[in-house]
């Protein structure tokens, strides 16, 4: 599998996201899912301490044993945890104790990338930049990244860093697909500019990218939207959504693939992406999305895809 670059760090084209872990799989669900994607050739496996309640850190640490060292483990921090509102956030407090926690329930001694999963308002950026240059520094963290940001909140934090010597994030994680594609208004832009990776979250807007949901019909059991409330199901499962991946699945079928192999490959196609990062809850998936990621989009692919989705790539 072709290898991109996240600051130091050479990962795997698709990656894992370890979300599904300790929620809609058990400890033997996540033990395949985590074995199929090594026999694959995936390295990028990426989590965060809210997943299943640390459930998630600790099925990947346990199932990956002896093979951490051939991996790169991505995990998150500032969701809060629980009923406490001192556990979470980007102060430097939080940060000591949640890196600490990521360290103990994975079983490793570094974690490759720790991002900040979403902006802390009630926290200085630079306090929030010190606190993990400092674990840069004393060899816990090998890089950083943030997640859920906008354009100008990522500009003031590599401003911030470069001002003060501290250690930059490298990487953003944020929900893009061929359906949601929010960071080309300004993200994707920061990251070119600035030689940041984007990994996307969502690749597959929730399984609307995979073809298992039907205009009219109930979401299968047991899938992610079967899962959502109405009102959260409707941000993918909506008309107008419908209507465009009812318009990719033919032209995908018209080139001899499937959606989903047109939707890993278009993100694969942008040149600020770096690893996507698919869900997936059975081996299947795993390898599925590792086929997926193997069509190679030309100009014309592209021009038309942005034609369907109503957006201009940037």
């Amino acid at each position: 599998m072709d290898t991109r670059r996240i600051g130091d760090l050479e990962v795997t084209i698709v990656g894992i996201g370890c979300n599904n872990f300790g929620r809609r799989l058990d400890k033997a669900g996540a033990d395949a899912v985590v074995h199929a994607a090594l026999e694959a050739g995936i390295n990028l496996f990426d989590t965060a301490d809210v997943y299943g309640d640390g459930a998630s850190e600790e099925y990947l640490g346990n199932t990956l044993g002896s093979r951490r060292d051939e991996v790169v483990i991505a995990t998150k921090f500032g969701v809060q945890l629980g009923d406490d509102p001192g556990r979470g956030g980007a102060s430097p407090r939080w940060i000591e104790r949640a890196v600490e926690g990521s360290i103990r329930r994975l079983g490793t001694d570094r974690i490759d990338l720790y991002q900040l999963h979403k902006p802390d308002e009630n926290t200085p950026v630079e306090d929030t930049l010190e606190a993990l240059d400092r674990l840069v520094t004393a060899g816990k963290v090998r890089q950083i990244g943030c997640s859920n940001h906008s354009a100008a909140q990522i500009e003031t934090a590599l401003s911030i860093s470069r001002e003060r010597g501290l250690a930059r994030y490298v990487s953003v994680q944020n929900e893009y697909s061929v359906l949601q594609r929010e960071p080309e208004k300004g993200v994707t832009e920061a990251c070119q500019k600035n030689g940041l990776a984007l990994v996307p979250y969502f690749p597959l807007a929730s399984g609307m990218l995979t073809g298992k949901y039907i205009r009219g019909e109930e979401a299968p059991a047991g899938s992610r939207l079967a899962g959502m409330s109405p009102s959260r199901s409707d941000r993918f499962a909506n008309a107008r959504n419908f209507a465009r991946v009812e318009q990719l699945a033919a032209l995908a079928k018209e080139r001899g693939h499937t959606i989903l192999e047109l939707a890993i490959s278009w993100l694969v196609a942008q040149p600020v992406v770096a690893s996507v990062i698919a869900g997936a809850t059975s081996p299947e998936q795993v390898r599925a999305n590792v086929d997926a990621s193997r069509w190679k989009l030309l100009p014309e692919d592209l021009s038309e895809v942005d034609k369907i989705t109503g957006n201009l790539a940037v």
